[in-house]
């Protein structure tokens, strides 16, 4: 029989995990006297590009702006083709149709949340510029197989812009809203892909608030400086000079290089990040220790679950994703229905792209991606975040358990 939850007990899905020394911190700002982009995000870009292994890190007001700007910096736009997977969240593929080009979905591999890779190949045409694969739940998509595919097709690679040339073939921009913290293969998510996006939003492991960022590899022929005032001049109107850089005595003069966008990081939310960042180390142990007991009281139910760690990865545990086995999407809702009655907040990654209207009115059909549909009808997605506390950890297992054996 399942406990009934006591009345004030409520297990939210995922929270942020803010202490007293974010707070600290976001209070030492406001007193400074510099609350936008100013020294505290240029120390927040410099601090992830040393997470990442990288040269330099761009700090903006969310993924969808990081991954956005890329494509506009990489030329994107009218008469080009952007691939990505169609089970994911929506910022993956507005971004291609804000930018002006056409958005290409691949349908996942069966069994599988990353996208079918043999598709993917079939996919590229002479107009495809950028390839996006998620790395969903923060487990680090099959890069070494998508970089084989593009190398193999660099004959249908048609450039449009001096730094598609410069690499050559199609881009690999990786949707890692999920994975900040991931490795694979000896190397940590933002030095794998071409361009990396992360998310900061206050759902994620390493929160800003709102927030993301940008990271890339070295490009032979161009310089990182390059790029980071590109993404710079897109974030902020097009503006030659940064405030930082105008608050310099005489220093108020600027030009408008081109009349971009306005997606800074603010002092305020870098604040947050540095401090999120230096607890990110036990931030990741808890979500690993979390995982292993969902884990381990899970391996003799009829379900899956997507393994965050293997031989050559480490996921950073940002989402548990689990598919009840031979179950369709009404028995899941009631399972998720049943879960919110006793207080244990649930979820749903993803209903896929094709399944919602702003997709159907381009003419996507789910019926057109079997294996995305099949994933998603029986996918639950559990609390997994730092808050919670051990004996919260055993209520939601044994009422779940309680609950898909009924």
């Amino acid at each position: 029989m399942i406990t009934k939850v006591p009345a004030k007990l409520h297990i939210p899905f995922s929270p942020p995990d803010i202490s007293a020394e974010e707070i600290e911190a976001v209070v030492e700002t406001l007193k400074s006297g510099w609350i936008t982009t100013g020294p505290k995000t240029k120390l927040f870009e410099k601090k992830i590009a040393d997470y990442c292994n990288t040269d330099r890190a761009v700090c903006l007001n969310s993924a969808t702006a990081a991954m956005e700007m890329t494509l506009r910096i990489l030329g994107i736009g009218e008469g080009d083709e952007v691939i990505t997977s169609s089970y994911t969240y929506s910022a993956s593929a507005s971004i291609i149709i804000h930018a002006g080009a056409k958005p290409v979905l691949v349908d996942t591999a069966p069994n599988s949340y990353e996208m079918d890779y043999d598709q993917l190949e079939k996919a590229i045409t002479s107009k495809t510029k950028v390839i996006i694969p998620v790395d969903i739940a923060g487990v680090i998509c099959d890069y070494d197989r998508i970089f084989e595919i593009v190398n193999r097709k660099k004959s249908v690679f048609s450039p449009k812009s001096n730094i598609q040339a410069t690499i050559g073939r199609v881009i690999v921009l990786a949707d890692s809203a999920h994975a900040f913290g991931s490795q694979k293969n000896g190397k940590v998510c933002g030095e794998i892909a071409d361009f990396t996006s992360f998310s900061f939003h206050a759902v994620k492991n390493l929160t800003t608030a709102e927030g993301g960022a940008v990271t890339w590899r070295n490009i032979d022929g161009i310089s990182n400086g390059e790029i980071y005032n590109q993404f710079m001049l897109m974030s902020l109107h097009g503006q030659s000079k940064d405030a930082l850089a105008k608050t310099q005595l005489g220093s108020w003069e600027y030009d408008i290089v081109l009349p971009a966008y306005k997606c800074n990081m603010t002092d305020i939310m870098a604040s947050i990040g540095l401090v999120q960042l230096k607890r990110y180390p036990k931030i990741l142990e808890r979500r690993r220790g979390i995982i292993k007991e969902y884990d381990d009281a899970l391996k003799s139910e009829n379900v899956h679950i997507l393994k965050h760690s293997g031989e050559n990865y480490s996921s950073c545990g940002h989402l548990y994703l689990v598919r009840l086995n031979g179950k369709e999407v009404e028995y899941r809702n009631k399972v998720i229905e049943k879960m919110a009655e006793i207080g244990i907040s649930t979820n749903v990654h993803y209903k896929p792209l094709p399944m919602h209207t702003a997709y159907k009115n381009m003419g996507f059909n789910i019926v057109d991606y079997p294996n995305s549909y099949n994933m998603y009808k029986n996918e639950i997605t559990l609390p997994l975040h730092t808050r919670l506390k051990d004996e919260e950890v055993s209520y939601v297992i044994e009422n779940f358990i309680n609950i898909i054996n009924k």
